[in-house]
């Protein structure tokens, strides 16, 4: 089993895609059919995808957590402390590898893992 597709939604997309161009990912703004136009990157065989909030709902799902190994960790953390991005834990060895976490513009945290 793989995953394929991840698709996460923001009241500010644009900002949203922005933010993960920092770690290195590249968007294309598009629509399928009838869908609303988003941003969507490839990683690996994996598609991330940022879409707007969906009909009723009135905020982004903070309590979705995601991880990236990065192919350069050190000038991604440089360049995230550069922007004022909030770290909730700085770079440090785990149990699960070099890591850190940070909050995206909706608080989701995200974990960055050195490869």
């Amino acid at each position: 089993m793989e995953l394929r597709l991840l698709v996460i939604r923001s009241s500010e997309i644009a900002r949203l895609a922005d933010f993960y161009t920092l770690l290195g990912l590249t968007f294309e703004y598009h629509k399928h059919g009838k869908s609303p136009y988003h941003y969507s990157a490839s990683i690996g065989h994996t598609t991330l995808e940022i879409y707007p909030l969906a009909k009723g709902q009135t905020e982004a799902d903070k309590e979705l957590r995601l991880g990236f190994a990065l192919d350069d960790f050190d000038n991604a953390v440089i360049t995230l402390k550069d922007r004022g991005v909030e770290f909730v834990s700085e770079p440090m060895q785990t149990d699960y590898g070099f890591m850190a976490i940070i909050k995206d513009p909706d608080g989701r945290r995200v974990e960055l893992y050195k490869k």
